[in-house]
C-alpha cells in the first residue's frame, strides 16, 4: 500500500501547494486510502511520539519543545504548519518521508487539538504526552469543560511512557489519579505567581474567596517557574534555580516554557548525564513566538505586537503582558468556526486596565459585541468597523508615533497577518 499511497499523497500535496490550497488536504487523502500510514511511519522512531495538547498554548509550547530537543542533537519531526488535526499530521508527514514512506527523525513532537488527539492516540499510542490546561474555550464544540478534561485523560491513558501534567490546574493534575503504570511528571508555579496564572475555577470564583478546604498537597514539580521578568525568567529544577533571557513575550508563554522544559528533560532522560542543561537554556532563550502568537513586528518604524486571544484566561494574561498605558490598542473579534461561535466568554474578562488609554479600533464580525462589553467596563472606544482590512489600515495610519498591540481571535489574526504581509514596511522582530 505504501508504494501507492505515499506517491499519491505527495502528488496531491504538490498540486495543493501550487494552487494555494489547504495544508491538510493531502493528509485527508492519504488517511482515506491508507489508514495505517501514520502508525506505520511514526512507530519506528527511536524516541517515539510526544503529543502536546490542552486548551491554551499548544502551538508555542510545541515550538519550544522542538527547539529544545534540536539543541540536544535530536532530529525532530513536527507538524510545523500548525494544523493540529490528524489529517494535518498526515500531511506534514507526507512532506518529510521519502518515496518509500521512511521518516528520517529521532522523535515526533505533535501539537494536537484535544478532540482530534483522541483519534490520533487510538491509532498511534504516544510514548510521551504534555497536557497544558483545561479552560473554557469553544464550548460550542466540546459541550462543557469537564468534557475537555475527559479528552485529555484519554490521551494520558493511551500514553505508554511519561505523562507531563500542569500541577496548578486541578482538572489536569487529577488525571494522575486515573493512570496505571505511566511515569507522571509535573510542571508548576511558585506560590508568588499563582495569582498571575489563575485556573478556570479561580477565575470563576468570587473576588477574595478563600481556597477550598481539604485540598490535597501539591506533588513535587520537575520544573517550577519562580519569577517572570520583562525579558527573563527564573526556573527551579534539580534542586537549584537558573535564570535565562527570554525572547518570548507574554507571561503565559513563560509558564509554558516550564512545561516545555519538563517534556524535553523527560525525552532526553532528565539527568545531567543525558541532557546538556546549558544548551537547553540557551535554546530556550532564543525561541521566538509562533506565528501570530505574541509576535513582535515593526510597522512603519513602530513596534506592533499580535496577541492571540480565544478564552478568558488567554485574554486576561494577554492584557497583563503589556503596560496599561502608552500603547495604541486594537481588538479584533471573529466568531468563525475556528474561533468558536459562542463569544459569551468575553464577559468573563476584566478590561479595567484599558480604561485609561482606551481602545482605538474594534473590528471583526463581533466588533459591536466587543464594544458593548467595553462599555460596561467604561473603556473608551474610538472606532468600530467590522471590515478588518479597512480597520487595520486606519489603526496603522492614525496610530503613528505609538507602539501598537492587537488582541485578536484566531481567524482575525490570520486576516490581519495577510494584510500586514502586503505592507512593505513590515518587519518581523520575533
Amino acid at each position: 500500500m505504501v508504494f501507492f499511497s505515499v506517491p499519491l499523497g505527495k502528488l496531491v500535496r504538490r498540486v495543493s501547494r501550487l494552487r494555494g490550497g489547504g495544508s491538510a488536504l493531502p493528509g485527508l487523502v492519504v488517511e482515506k486510502i491508507d489508514p495505517g500510514f501514520m502508525r506505520r511511519t511514526l512507530t519506528t522512531l527511536p524516541h517515539g511520539v510526544a503529543v502536546v495538547s490542552g486548551t491554551n498554548g499548544k502551538t508555542t509550547t510545541t515550538k519550544m519543545v522542538v527547539e529544545l530537543l534540536e539543541s540536544q542533537g535530536l532530529k525532530v519531526f513536527t507538524n510545523r504548519t500548525g494544523s493540529n488535526f490528524t489529517r494535518g499530521v498526515a500531511a506534514a508527514l507526507l512532506g518529510e518521508v521519502d518515496w518509500r514512506g521512511r521518516l528520517d527523525a529521532d522523535v515526533a513532537v505533535l501539537e494536537l487539538d484535544e478532540a482530534h488527539a483522541v483519534h490520533f492516540v487510538n491509532s498511534v499510542p504516544p510514548r510521551y504526552c504534555l497536557l497544558l490546561n483545561v479552560l473554557r474555550d469553544q464550548l460550542d464544540r466540546f459541550g462543557e469543560i469537564d468534557k475537555t478534561a475527559q479528552l485529555l485523560q484519554h490521551i494520558a491513558a493511551k500514553t505508554t511512557g511519561t505523562v507531563v501534567l500542569n500541577r496548578e490546574d486541578p482538572r489536569v493534575a487529577r488525571i494522575a489519579d486515573t493512570l496505571t503504570g505511566q511515569d507522571v511528571r509535573y510542571f508548576g508555579l511558585d506560590d508568588s505567581l499563582l495569582g498571575t496564572f489563575p485556573n478556570d475555577d479561580d477565575m470563576r470564583a468570587a473576588p477574595g474567596s478563600p481556597a477550598p478546604a481539604g485540598l490535597p498537597a501539591k506533588p513535587q514539580a520537575d520544573v517550577v517557574l519562580r519569577k517572570v521578568g520583562v525579558d527573563s525568567a527564573e526556573f527551579e529544577y534539580d534542586g537549584g534555580t537558573v535564570t535565562t533571557a527570554m525572547k518570548l513575550r507574554g507571561v503565559y508563554n513563560i509558564f509554558n516554557a516550564a512545561a516545555a522544559l519538563t517534556l524535553a528533560r523527560s525525552i532526553c532522560g532528565g539527568g545531567a548525564a543525558t541532557a546538556n542543561h546549558e544548551t537547553l537554556l540557551q535554546a530556550l532563550s532564543q525561541v521566538a513566538p509562533a506565528f501570530g502568537r505574541g509576535e513582535s513586528l515593526t510597522v512603519d518604524g513602530q513596534p506592533l505586537d499580535l496577541v492571540l486571544v480565544k478564552n478568558p484566561s488567554g485574554f486576561r494574561l494577554g492584557l497583563k503582558s503589556f503596560p496599561a498605558a502608552g500603547y495604541a490598542t486594537m481588538i479584533a473579534i471573529n466568531d468563525n468556526y475556528a474561533d468558536g461561535r459562542d463569544m459569551s466568554w468575553l464577559w468573563d474578562v476584566e478590561f479595567d486596565s484599558l480604561r485609561g488609554g482606551g481602545v482605538e479600533v474594534l473590528t471583526g464580525s463581533r466588533a459591536y459585541d466587543m464594544a458593548l462589553r467595553l462599555q460596561y467596563d467604561e473603556v473608551p472606544v474610538g472606532a468600530v468597523d467590522t471590515d478588518i482590512p479597512a480597520a487595520l489600515a486606519a489603526f496603522i495610519r492614525e496610530g503613528q508615533g505609538k507602539p501598537k498591540r492587537i488582541f485578536c481571535t484566531y481567524t482575525a489574526m490570520l486576516a490581519i497577518r495577510r494584510e500586514l504581509s502586503k505592507i512593505t514596511t513590515v518587519e518581523v522582530v520575533s
